[in-house]
């Protein structure tokens, strides 16, 4: 059978004995779960005793599916390995296990934590496993990063809100298109919102728009997106300045998801947004998908950052 690989890493600013002590705790995980972003009314169960051999943590929801995870070795302060269960909507077993190692950083100590996971599908869907290894990447990712906040700092600046589906448009965008990877998205909008704004401003179009960012292509094997970052126009620009891209987006139907919080996050919320339309199976449109910035990062403080998420359906 096809097996794959999955681990992802992360720096936190603390002992690996703190680090160790939460994430071998099941209690902890509802506030640092990559899955439970996309459905948190969904039933979790924990044992009594949470943080010992034989501790079950347990899950079941309309879409984050059912299943459990076991604690079956712990190494104080260095290693745990778990064995996961899934139970719908298919089933496998799968090996889990986190690294804490000692680093440093300019704050003083702190610890590389490191999250894995071994498994392998039916043989007729080898063709999946490159894709499932990104995927879990990406959750572990989002995952890492909220125990890194919450371990540092005491919270998690991230919560969604699904709205449903909703009628959108018509609506034109005018941006700078580019490409990059995932962990450099961030940056990469920044220059395109820049450039976007000094182009606009140089022929004399409005800049006090909505800011949008329209999501034209995603690389799962490489994390890499192509991307449109600008403003939106509620009337056609009939004449695109050089140097300017256009998408347009005629009404239609949409499905909304919100996000409350740091853009460091914004990740839960399109998981959400690909984990409902998945489970309630919508069918998108090729269109393209999007988010809408409806604050101002300059002026509002990272935790009441407000995000739509939009998916285009047919």
């Amino acid at each position: 059978m096809p097996k794959f690989h999955v681990e992802r890493s992360i720096v936190i600013n603390a002992r690996p004995e703190d680090v160790y002590q939460r994430v071998a705790d099941y209690g902890t995980w509802t506030t640092w779960s990559p899955w439970l972003c996309s459905e948190p009314e969904a039933q979790v169960t924990v044992s009594d005793d949470a943080n010992s051999v034989g501790s079950l943590y347990s899950w079941e929801g309309e879409v984050v599916g059912a299943g459990e995870i076991e604690h079956k070795s712990l190494v104080e302060g260095s290693r745990i390995e778990d064995e996961i269960r899934f139970l719908k909507p298919m089933k496998s077993v799968s090996n889990v296990g986190f690294a804490f190692e000692p680093a440093s950083t300019e704050q003083g100590d702190a610890t590389r934590v490191t999250w894995n996971m071994d498994g392998s599908l039916p043989w007729f869907l080898f063709w999946m496993t490159s894709q499932l290894e990104s995927f879990i990447g990406m959750d572990y990712d989002r995952g890492l990063k909220m125990l890194k906040e919450w371990t540092e700092t005491g919270h998690v600046q991230s919560s969604t809100k699904v709205h449903g589906i909703q009628k959108m448009g018509p609506f034109q965008v005018l941006g700078v298109r580019g490409q990059a990877k995932l962990s450099e998205i961030g940056s990469a909008m920044d220059s395109a919102f820049a450039k976007a704004t000094q182009l606009l401003e140089q022929h004399g179009l409005p800049v006090d728009g909505e800011k949008i960012s329209v999501y034209h292509k995603f690389d799962a094997k490489q994390e890499t997106f192509e991307f449109t970052s600008g403003y939106l126009f509620g009337s056609p620009v009939d004449s695109v300045p050089s140097g300017l891209d256009s998408w347009s987006m005629p009404e239609m139907d949409t499905f909304r998801v919100d996000h409350i919080g740091s853009y460091d996050h914004l990740g839960n919320a399109w998981s959400a947004a690909m984990q409902h339309a998945r489970s309630k199976k919508m069918k998108q449109s090729k269109i393209g998908t999007f988010e809408l910035y409806k604050n101002d990062p300059s002026n509002t403080p990272p935790e009441h950052l407000l995000t739509e998420i939009y998916l285009p359906l047919k």
